[in-house]
């Protein structure tokens, strides 16, 4: 039989030791220390092992933990400790032979079971610890969202956050210490609600009504930017998205990041994509950083500085995309340190990047496309077409 691992985390729920597994009861009497934050510990009354409080913030508890090992240690968390759970950051510290994990019922799981809405359908988005932004991607339309919150005030922020965005009219459930005996769940709307006595912990169902969702496809409304004019547009985004090809789990290098339109869409492909965005103008990397934010994207990183001096140090991606201030110094810079099957895909305006990334595509191969684009716009009492002015794109795979 393998060795037992000196470290056992668990998943507590509301209703304490009635609701834990036999595997989980026989960890928690061969303990000799039980960690956990005090509101666990107190669903535990009698413990045979030393209680220890996991401080705040949760950093401070990882030393306290560690220098356990040795003994027989028990770590509490909220029900299923990888899903939103501190299971996750305190594996990452451990060797794999060193711990082992026993899961009870997630709150998106209680919350579910008490709503009826069928789990592998509904977003289940983690908020106690992360800006209110996070929930826009899931605001649409018919969309049903579960989503944890740190308390009664985040709550409310909630709902004033979806009312700005004009999903007011939402059903929205608040589930308060659900599985345990204190769980109380009341359906109010977005707008309407006023409960000012919300207990910890808490979860919020929604049923998105009203409103407008963020686009699927790439290529989204420049006015969902904000920007000083330097933005790559809607119809040049969604080719540059097309020929840069994100795929799940993939890194971008956003060059001359401007708005960070490319980057946030790149993001918004999929959850597990990464983002760079380097910006030499500090007014407009501060607005990069803004835009992912107010768009759910907040994990996009932002380098304020001049590539490719700002891009030394950084783990090398699986595209790149130049938007501006393409250079022969820049591309070959970028072709001596990018690895075998990166894309890239620069975008020049002027003359002289035209020169350049024909010269570029000759040279090393490639797509190469000029773009020219045309809006109707009033010409006197009539109608004309405003031509902007055309854009070469290179497209290549190292």
């Amino acid at each position: 039989m393998a060795e037992i691992p000196w470290l056992t985390i668990i998943g507590l729920g509301e209703d304490g030791p009635d609701g834990l597994p036999a595997a989980s009861r026989h960890a928690l009497e061969a303990a000799e220390f039980v960690m956990g934050p005090p509101r666990h510990l107190a669903l535990l009354p009698g413990l045979s092992a030393e209680p220890v409080e996991w401080p705040v913030p949760f950093a401070d508890g990882l030393p306290r933990l560690l220098a356990l090992r040795g003994y027989k240690v028990v770590v509490l968390a909220s029900g299923d400790p990888f899903w939103f759970g501190a299971g996750r950051v305190i594996a990452r510290h451990l060797a794999p032979g060193e711990w082992r994990a026993l899961p009870g019922p997630s709150v998106f799981s209680w919350a579910a079971a008490r709503l009826g809405w069928p789990l592998e359908r509904t977003a289940c988005v983690g908020l106690h610890a992360a800006p209110l932004e996070r929930v826009r991607p899931h605001l649409v339309p018919g969309q049903r969202v579960i989503v944890l919150l740190r308390d009664g005030a985040a709550v409310a922020d909630l709902a004033a956050y979806m009312c700005a965005l004009g999903f007011g009219d939402s059903p929205l459930w608040v589930m308060e210490a659900l599985g345990g005996p204190r769980e109380r769940l009341r359906e109010t709307t977005a707008a309407t609600l006023n409960f000012k006595d919300i207990l910890h912990p808490v979860c919020v169902g929604l049923e998105c009504a009203g409103g407008a969702g963020l686009p699927c496809a790439s290529g989204w409304p420049d006015a969902l930017f904000d920007h000083d004019g330097q933005i790559t547009k809607r119809p040049m985004r969604a080719l540059t998205l097309s020929a840069l090809a994100p795929r799940a789990g993939e890194a971008l290098w956003d060059i001359g990041g401007g708005s960070g339109s490319v980057g946030i869409e790149w993001l918004a492909c999929h959850p597990a994509n990464s983002a760079t965005a380097v910006e030499p103008d500090p007014i407009r990397a501060a607005r990069i950083v803004e835009n992912a934010r107010a768009l759910g994207q907040d994990r996009l990183r932002v380098i304020e500085g001049r590539a490719p001096e700002a891009l030394e140090g950084l783990d090398l991606p699986d595209a790149v995309f130049i938007g501006g201030g393409v250079s022969q110094e820049m591309l070959d810079w970028l072709w001596g340190r990018l690895s075998s099957g990166t894309r890239l895909v620069a975008n020049g305006v002027t003359l002289e990047a035209e020169a350049l990334l024909a010269r570029g595509q000759a040279e090393r191969g490639g797509h190469l496309l000029r773009v020219d684009l045309a809006e109707a716009a009033p010409l006197g009492r009539k109608r004309g077409w405003r031509a902007a002015f055309p854009v070469v794109q290179w497209s290549v795979t190292l």
